[in-house]
Order: C-alpha cells, then structure tokens, then sequence
C-alpha cells in the first residue's frame, strides 16, 4: 500500500532563518506560518521542521530544556497549533523533530541530577559514572563537536555527552526515559503533527561506556562532524564505534511504531537520521515494524561524478527495496555545506533534476531551490558549538543556516525588519524569492516545474533502468529518460525535451541535465 511520504516531497524549514515576524533578528512559528502559501506554491506535500522547542540554544535548538513547549524565540504552543492548522488547510503534511539522543543542562532533570547524590535515580537517567582516579574519565570517548565526551561535576563525577557539554546524553536503559519520550510522541501527534524526524537516531545505545576506545595513532581525531560529511573517511570508523549504531535501538523503535500505527488513518510516520556502515545497516532501521525511512547521506556527499553517484544510488535502491521500503534523497540539510556551494551551481541545478526524478522521497532544505550558497562569515559572526570546541579549526555549520532572502534589494532582504541572528550577503539580491519568481529561467521555477512534471510524470512510474556512456549517466522510469552530463565534453542528443537545468539546443553541455519524453 502507498503512503503519503513514499514519493513525496518534503521541504525542511529552519526555524530560525526561515521568517521573522517580530523584528527580533530571528525567526519564528508565525513567521513560518506567513509563508505557508508560498511552500506550498513550490509543489512540496509536507515540511518537516527544525526543533522549536524550548532551548538555552547552545546548539541551534537541538539542545533541549522541554521538549513539549515551544521557545518564547520562536513563539507558543497555540502558535505551533495555527502553523499546522494552516498547512493541513492547504494540503501540506507537517514532520518535527524529536531530540532522543541528549536533554540540554537545562532540563529539569539534569538539574536535579546535579543536586542528587551518587548512585540516585535523577543521575540514571543520564551516564553519570566514576573516573579511572580523579583526573581521568570513564574512557577516553570524544564529542563530535570536538575534545573529550566527558565533563567532570563537583562531586568527581563524569557525565557523557556525544556533543557539546550542554547536551548530556540520556540513558535510554532506565524505562522512566522511554516513558518520557513517548509521551512526548503523543503529545505532538494529538497537537497535529503528521511525522517525526529522529535526530541521531542511531546513537541511543552506549554499550563498552568503561572501555577505551580510541588508539594513539590519531583516530580521535577523525570522529569529527565535518568527517561525517567526508563518505570514504566516515565508513572507515563507523563500524568501530561503540555508541553509535547498537542492536539496542531497535527496541526502541519497535515501541515507538506500535504508538505511531495506534493513529491509523493519520498515517504518522517517522524518518531517522543514521550514520552507520556497511549501509545494510541503515536498512534495519525500517524493518516492517519500525521506521519508515532513513536519511540517505552518499547523495548528499557525493562527489560530482558519475561511476559515484550510479554505484550509490543503484546501491541504495538495491538496499531498501530489500526491505519492501522507499529511499531518500536530498542535497543539503542544516548540517551540511549548501549543493550550490559545494558542488557549484550549474552542477546543483542539475543534480536537483537527476534526484527528483527518481523513486522514493525527496527532501529539499529551505534555500535549496533558489540556489543559494552557503553564506560567508567573518568569524565573530559564528554561533555553532563546534567552531568553538575546536578553537576555530572548524568553521561549524552557520554558513548552511544563514537566513532566507526573500524580497528588497539589500541585506536582510526582507528577511527581519531588525538585526539578523547571522548576516546575509549584501549581494544576495539576486538569489530572493522575488527575484526568482520574475526570472523564468531561474533556479527556483527550474524547482517548480520539476516538481510539477514530477506529479505529472513519475509518481507511480516504478522502477528504473540505466545506460551509461562516457561520462552521461541516465536512467528510464516511465515515460520519461532522465539525462545528467557529468563529462567535460557537450554531448548529442535527440527527443523531446520536458525540461532542462540549463537552456539547450541538440547538444547537453556539461553539467547539465534533461528529463526527455519517448
């Protein structure tokens, strides 16, 4: 049976770079809320948005104080019920994201367990354990934000976080844990939400947590965020780490999709982020009684190439279907550098048609389909943890988070009548919505007619065959041949075309795609 998130089109917001409505610099649910009609208007059947919850915001909000209220920064809850209320009005699906993995220092339980004695059940709900002596934690486990997981309180106890020292990282063995959490499913579900998105997903289960880990010989430093984003370096440890991918989790999900089914005809659905090796791995994650989907992050980082991208797309579709499952597909996210930056933009363009018309569900970053770059900082501008942990050997992440230039000719492009949390570029001008919308040719109504033909020609359409020639790989669903030019040399072609990356005559350029009708 289908459902609504196998082949759809999911566009996620940033919250706080998406609208401001009150002129604080940052945005928020009712800004969100204004620009529903222009979400929908792109093509999109659902958004899935970035957490909004209440936060000390150390971490971009995945640090989380209370994960069923809304920050003051970005509204209320009655604001998050309008927000859904207004996109299930005019047909859009709504995801949130669900933080398993850690609590901020600011929830109240880490504040009562830092109160608490050794030993207390306040402390069990997080990994709160004794040093080697008094100056050496538990093991020898880095963040990935950078320098040790390990932070040291008053009494001489260690606690874990994967992350920054702000976000503990919870004990998913104490049941008062699993409780919460599935409290907070129901909670958001009864308030309208359509989907969760499982931040670190596959982090819930520590296991070894008193055994040293990492070697002498420089492999601490390779489980860093930005090596993640780095394929062939990040499948080179994730098989080795201990808390990250554990047979553990899966019981979890188990219990969490009995809750999800419970809604029947709401169809909630789940998809996880995981980061695991082999990929096979990944396809755990939706076995027939758990979730849905999972983020697939080889496109996403895949080198402009062709034998990459055939071998991991073919790889992937292999895999899930395995599972009688639906891929993913998306080129950027929050974490990520943005596609036009990393990949240029002729070559985004033209990725953005070669994945949209494949099967499964695509994801679309806000900003994405204006072919907006990362944005560029000076350094007193940054805000990400990492930048910080790592005393500025990593820039962080702020550059994919950088506000939504919408309208006007100068920065912040109607983006905030006061001071954006992170600038805009002044010469952004042409990458604004209400640029784009004017200019026929441009990178946002290339993504609304791909989504429209899209509807029209391949939802339905089944699976795919390939051909590759020199450098052109395509493939075939349907009625329709899908065309990408990964090769230094213009390439002959013939038929009908349906839509183009770039303006063509008979020959496709490099890095350029074409959808053609047979």
């Amino acid at each position: 049976m289908n459902k609504w998130w196998n082949e759809a089109v999911i566009y996620q917001i940033y919250p706080r770079s998406f609208q401001d409505s009150n002129g604080d610099g940052e945005g928020d649910l009712k800004g969100i809320t204004s620009r529903l009609d222009y979400v929908k208007a792109l093509g999109v059947d659902a958004i899935w948005l970035s957490p909004f919850y209440k936060t000390p915001n150390k971490d971009g909000g995945y640090d989380v104080a209370d994960p069923r209220d809304v920050d003051p920064r970005f509204g209320t809850l009655e604001d998050a019920r309008k927000l859904f209320e207004k996109a299930h009005s005019i047909g859009l699906r709504v995801v949130v994201d669900i933080v398993p993995n850690h609590f901020s220092s600011e929830h109240k339980w880490f504040k009562e367990a830092l109160k608490s004695p050794k030993g207390s059940e306040a402390r069990n709900r997080f990994h709160f354990y004794d040093g080697k002596d008094a100056n050496t934690p538990p093991n020898n486990w880095i963040s990935l934000f950078g320098g040790p997981a390990w932070t040291q309180i008053a009494d001489g106890q260690w606690y874990l976080h994967l992350f920054d020292s702000s976000q503990p990282d919870l004990n998913w063995d104490n049941p008062e844990v699993a409780e919460d959490f599935e409290e907070t499913i129901r909670f958001w579900i009864d308030l309208g939400a359509d989907g969760f998105r499982i931040d670190v997903a596959h982090g819930l289960a520590k296991e070894d947590i008193h055994v040293d880990h990492y070697d002498p010989q420089g492999l601490s430093d390779a489980l860093r965020l930005d090596v993640l984003m780095e394929v062939e370096k990040r499948n080179s440890y994730l098989a080795k780490i201990p808390f990250f991918d554990r047979d553990g989790v899966h019981e979890i999900y188990r219990k969490w999709r009995k809750i999800f089914d419970s809604y029947g005809d709401r169809e909630i659905m789940a998809v996880a982020e995981v980061w695991v090796h082999p990929p096979k791995r990944a396809t755990l994650y939706v076995r027939p009684d758990e979730l849905h989907q999972f983020f697939n992050f080889d496109v996403m980082n895949a080198p402009f190439d062709s034998e990459y991208l055939y071998k991991s797309i073919s790889d992937m579709l292999n895999l899930v279907k395995e599972q009688s499952a639906w891929p993913t597909w998306c080129l950027s996210n929050h974490d990520s550098e943005r596609v036009a930056s990393r990949i240029g933009s002729q070559a985004a363009r033209a990725m953005a048609l070669f994945v949209l018309g494949l099967p499964g569900s695509a994801y679309i970053y806000n900003g994405q389909e204006l072919g907006l770059p990362s944005g560029e900082m000076s350094d007193s501008d940054r805000q990400d943890p990492i930048f910080f942990r790592t005393n500025g050997k990593q820039k962080g992440r702020d550059g994919a988070r950088v506000p939504m230039p919408w309208s006007g000719e100068t920065s912040p492009f109607g983006f905030t009548n006061g001071k954006p949390w992170l600038p805009l570029q002044n010469d952004w001008k042409e990458f604004t919505v209400e640029h784009e919308l004017a200019d026929l040719n441009s990178s946002l109504n290339l993504y609304k007619r791909a989504l429209e033909l899209r509807k029209e020609y391949f939802l339905g359409s089944g699976e795919l065959t390939w051909t590759r020639t020199n450098g052109l790989l395509s493939y075939k669903r349907g009625k329709v041949e899908v065309l990408i030019n990964i090769s230094d040399q213009e390439i002959p072609i013939s038929g009908k075309v349906i839509l183009a990356s770039q303006t063509i005559a008979d020959v496709l350029p490099p890095a350029t795609a074409i959808w053609l009708l047979s």
